[in-house]
């Protein structure tokens, strides 16, 4: 049986019923494994006894109910964690040799990808995502196959239907799947706004898009973070933030972060 519960970092003592500051989690002297601890709500709610506790537990059920649940999702020490694994793995890239080769290749699905001294600048995306357990040739496959309409650019290419062989590897489609499934932040002059593990998508003339990953390395002369991404000689770690016109801006963790 709960002794207390928090709730959007308040603790309610269920003996007392007061509140009190507290770091945002459920706790019981009894429960001790992740998955009694993720069915602690529901238990919470049909157990009490005592009409006192009926009223205060009918109470936190009202508040899980209408959103105000303990926060059990990503927190911000792991999602920065993540973050500084996917800028690890952008760096790495930097020291392979990559030819920059844009022709269609059939692959495997899923966890498919080109010949590995070969791809374009979506290839090096796909393969930091990929190192930190993040397979985006699947996860953009999958939203097409159930949002095809919402990747517009698909009529730029006369395509009728999701092709998983190519569809991540283009820039459009990353673009719209990171607008739908991940952060979408604001595109500025500043490059205070550009931080480590964000993803950034330009323009470079023409309607030519390019894609690349901000690392936690900094350029001496202008003080900005440098960005991993490759151009066409590789993946290189350069100082472009602000090349080119800046057409997206993005933070992605993951589905179901």
């Amino acid at each position: 049986m709960f002794d207390e519960i928090q709730i959007n970092h308040k603790t309610y003592d269920f003996s007392t019923g007061r509140t009190s500051q507290a770091r945002g989690s459920l706790r019981s002297h009894s429960l001790s494994s992740p998955s009694r601890l993720q069915s602690a709500p529901m238990r919470a709610c049909s157990t009490a006894t005592r009409s006192d506790k009926t009223v205060r537990l009918a109470l936190v059920c009202v508040l899980i109910v209408v959103g105000v649940a303990p926060q059990i999702a990503y927190s911000a020490p792991s999602r920065k964690e993540f973050l500084r694994k996917l800028v690890a793995a952008a760096i790495e890239r930097t020291h392979h040799s990559v030819r920059y080769v844009s022709a269609y290749v059939r692959i495997p699905y899923p966890g498919g990808d080109v010949p590995a001294d070969t791809g374009v600048c979506t290839d090096e995306i796909i393969r930091s995502y990929r190192a930190v357990g993040i397979d985006l040739q699947k996860e953009v496959h999958e939203d097409m196959l159930q949002n095809f309409e919402a990747y517009r650019n698909q009529r730029r290419w006369r395509l009728a239907h999701p092709d998983s062989n190519i569809d991540h590897r283009r820039v459009p489609n990353l673009m719209v799947f990171f607008q739908r499934k991940g952060e979408t932040l604001p595109i500025t002059n500043r490059g205070e706004d550009y931080l480590p593990g964000d993803l950034v998508a330009w323009d470079l003339g023409g309607g030519v898009p390019h894609i690349g990953i901000v690392v936690d390395q900094k350029a001496r002369w202008s003080g900005h973070f440098l960005v991993v991404h490759n151009i066409g000689e590789g993946p290189k770690m350069e100082d472009v933030l602000f090349n080119w016109k800046i057409t997206g801006h993005y933070r992605y963790f993951g589905l179901g972060s």
